[in-house]
């Protein structure tokens, strides 16, 4: 593809930008010339940490470093013991194969597992609706169809 004059003066004009800029202090001060991040030998005046400023202490504005190595990390010996993210019991998430303005709803979760929820004034959920369940000890003397009895403490829509 020939280049036309038209694009290569941004071109050009562009690198010049990125070149100046590059030499610019980010607080909008100008540069000293006299810290030179290139400079072979350190002055007399620098400390044990390279870089470092008078004294041994890093430039103004500069974190210093720290003096003890980071701790290395080796690979694990074996897979761990006990589930490494625990959830609680009582919550499900999973979606509803019978939904409706309640007080009866019925879950599915995701192993496949059917749950019959009930629970008065828990709002009106299409059947379908992804949802996330808090649930408590069954109601006595409620039967909301197959699946394992529970009450609903919290239940919210999932997106």
């Amino acid at each position: 593809m020939p280049t036309t004059l038209r694009t290569r003066v941004p071109a050009a004009f562009l690198a010049a930008l990125l070149a100046l800029t590059g030499c610019a202090d980010r607080s909008g001060g100008t540069v000293p010339t006299d810290q030179n991040p290139t400079a072979a030998t350190p002055g007399p005046d620098a400390g044990d940490t390279p870089g470092a400023g008078p004294g041994g202490q890093p430039p103004a504005g500069r974190t210093p470093l720290s003096p003890t190595d980071p701790p290395l990390i080796g690979r694990p010996t074996a897979p761990p013991s006990q589930p490494t993210e625990l959830r609680r019991a009582n919550v499900l998430a999973g979606r509803l194969s019978h939904g409706g303005s309640g007080p009866c709803y019925t879950l599915v979760t995701d192993d496949g597992r059917e749950y019959a929820l009930h629970g008065v004034d828990m709002g009106t959920f299409a059947t379908g609706t992804w949802v996330r369940v808090t649930t408590g000890p069954a109601t006595t003397g409620v039967d909301c169809g197959p699946g394992i009895r529970a009450s609903i403490l919290t239940i919210s829509a999932v997106d």
